[in-house]
């Protein structure tokens, strides 16, 4: 059911007051409108600078004066809507609470509604029990197709649609805005502008980052569990997957020590399946306000939701929502816990979520069984066979053309325990040794840079051990094959 069958029902139902958040209230007004021309309701329009402003003869009614403008709602008989604008800000108020408190016992006899308008989610307890929330998802595919259409009517249908494919998790003022500069600059729509201008909206948002990657699988040394169970999936959000009836894959879970390449196999994925890559701070979700982390993490799975397609990638998830009572922060980690948890469970997009974690026993076991994820994979410190390939992925980087000169199963017999970021900075200390002697790195030069290091496995074997014999119990796969 979409948003205007939504507002619909609520509407005949005779929900009394509904509140919806939106940036788009241009938009919504339009959808509204609509709404109410089809169930045959006037509609009045209200905001605190010019009070009421749809009727000629109540124009300027409850400027600067919130309480009369729910006091007019009283003097109007027949089937109406009253659209409150930016009307979050003063709910607060115990004036305000209590005569919309009235107002919803009156209204409930009345083909009447009042909508109020606002930016985010942000409702006192006081007037929970009163309210009905409603979500005004950003525009689909067919309202941004249409929209593209207007400004270029004559671009090809594939050209269209990879516009509108472009413009996903875009509003439609922002759509326009880009649009626009793209005709007035070069005459017609402009691929890389929607995209930098997507890239701007998701900076906005201070919660998701857009990444541009070019990792291949093909940069990541051995894991080979972990790449087989990656290319079956290649092709899972493909067109011909849906007409196969094939769900779109959840979401994977990387759990190891740091440096063994679970970040490095995010950036792989959506490259490899050429998706986007979008990145969660899940710090940036968590705010002061009452009320306000819990809308932001709202705010994150539409706008991801509405991008879909794409990789949505949580760095050290471990960190963010560790095992805790909620007694600390009055509750606020438990309530956006439970709601990142709701949506994995019941998520039906194709959004598919790489977590990664370094401190397993610090989560929360719902977050660690099935349904969650698809998958959750160990990734350990390289095998012998694995830090030859690594080496050889890092020194291809470096000199590709003098690979043959480094003797690549000495270096990976010597340096047991190294793991795959450790492997690179022997090979960038050996650089500095080369450099400063004005000759190039060698084998040699290699070795004693890595004698001096201290790898992580030395410190953090008593993690190691306890996810080696998590991996030996069965309850999660090894993304490396036994050496």
């Amino acid at each position: 059911m979409d948003f205007a069958d939504n507002l619909s029902l609520l509407l005949r139902s005779r929900y009394p007051v509904i509140y919806i958040s939106t940036y788009e209230e241009e938009r919504l007004e339009q959808a509204i409108a609509d709404t109410a021309k089809h169930l045959g309701r006037s509609i009045y329009l209200w905001d605190f600078v010019e009070g009421y402003t749809a009727n000629p003869t109540d124009a300027g009614f409850g400027k600067r004066n919130p309480l009369q403008a729910l006091e007019f709602v009283d003097k109007i008989s027949q089937p109406a809507l009253f659209v409150l604008r930016d009307f979050d800000r003063f709910l607060e108020d115990v004036a305000i609470a209590r005569k919309l408190k009235n107002l919803h016992r009156r209204l409930r006899e009345l083909p009447q509604n009042i909508i109020l308008l606002a930016t985010q989610i942000n409702i006192p307890s006081a007037l929970q029990e009163i309210l009905t929330v409603l979500e005004f998802p950003l525009p689909l595919p067919p309202i941004l197709r249409a929209e593209i259409q207007k400004f270029a009517p004559t671009l090809s249908p594939t050209d269209i649609e990879e516009l509108v494919s472009a413009s996903q998790g875009l509003s439609l003022e922002r759509l326009r805005r880009v649009l626009t500069r793209a005709i007035a600059q070069q005459g017609t729509p402009d691929l890389d502008l929607i995209l930098e201008e997507k890239k701007q909206t998701i900076r906005q948002t201070q919660i998701l980052d857009f990444f541009a990657t070019n990792t291949t699988i093909a940069d990541i040394g051995g894991l080979d569990n972990l790449k087989d169970w990656l290319k079956l999936r290649g092709g899972a959000f493909s067109a011909k997957a849906r007409r196969y009836g094939l769900p779109y894959p959840k979401g994977l879970m990387l759990v190891g020590i740091q440096g063994t390449g679970k970040s490095l196999t995010a950036k792989a994925i959506a490259h490899e399946w050429h998706l986007p890559l979008l990145r969660l701070d899940v710090g940036r979700l968590f705010a002061g306000l009452v009320g306000e982390s819990e809308a932001r993490t709202r705010q994150m799975i539409q706008i991801t939701e509405a991008l879909a397609p794409c990789v949505l990638w949580i760095d050290e998830i471990d960190k963010a929502f560790p095992i805790t009572d909620g007694r600390g922060d009055g509750g606020t980690t438990n309530r956006v816990f439970a709601t990142f948890l709701t949506w994995m469970a019941e998520k039906t997009s194709s959004v598919f979520v790489v977590a990664t974690a370094n401190n397993v026993r610090s989560l929360p076991p719902e977050l660690l069984r099935k349904g969650r994820f698809d998958e959750i994979f160990f990734v350990g410190l390289p095998n012998q066979t694995e830090r030859e390939e690594i080496l050889t992925v890092h020194l291809n980087k470096y000199r590709p053309h003098n690979l043959r000169n480094y003797d690549l199963g000495r270096l990976a017999y010597e340096t047991p325990d190294f793991s795959g970021a450790e492997l690179e900075q022997a090979i960038i200390e050996a650089m500095h040794i080369g450099f400063s002697q004005n000759r190039d790195f060698t084998t040699e030069d290699i070795l004693v840079s890595a004698s001096q290091i201290v790898p992580l496995a030395r410190t953090a074997q008593t993690e190691i051990e306890f996810l080696q014999n998590w991996v030996s119990s069965g309850k999660i796969r090894s993304a490396s094959r036994p050496f």
